[in-house]
């Protein structure tokens, strides 16, 4: 199965919190060939490490720690590279979802995943709002 994940879904395996186990499961019930990811969830990724240490929710030694685990990954991941097609859907996307308050990093994210729509078989998205835009673009969020 190859998957797309979200940054909050990517989180909760380098993170323990609410919906971790769900991610893990579905690791440990599928056989996963593929793992999608935006480029942009390089700098999410670490952006989200960093204000669980700002909000006092980890340390920073377990931020180094989940950061140093995600790049020894990197070789398993497939990283979609932002390019000028992914940036003017992202800017097109908001003439359809802009009104329902779609958000910059959002729109890259759901516009890579649309780039993905006949390579991956389920799109994994832990953020309910970006969730909606997926769910609007067809894109099988459940598995």
């Amino acid at each position: 199965m190859k998957i797309f994940l979200d940054n909050s879904a990517l989180i909760k395996l380098y993170h323990q919190e609410s919906g971790t186990q769900e991610i893990e499961s579905l690791f440990n019930n599928f056989k996963i060939t593929a793992i999608y990811l935006s480029e942009l969830a390089k700098i999410e990724f670490t952006s989200t490490i960093w204000k669980k240490v700002r909000t006092k929710e980890i340390s920073q030694n377990t931020a180094k720690i989940a950061t140093i685990l995600f790049e020894t990954d990197f070789d398993k991941l497939s990283f979609i590279s932002i390019d000028s097609m992914i940036l003017e859907q992202s800017r097109l996307l908001f003439s359809d979802y802009g009104v329902y308050g779609l958000r910059t990093l959002d729109a890259i994210q759901l516009s890579t995943a649309i780039s993905l729509k006949t390579y991956s078989d389920s799109f994994i998205i832990s953020d309910i709002h970006l969730k909606l835009f997926f769910e609007k673009e067809r894109l099988k969020t459940n598995i």
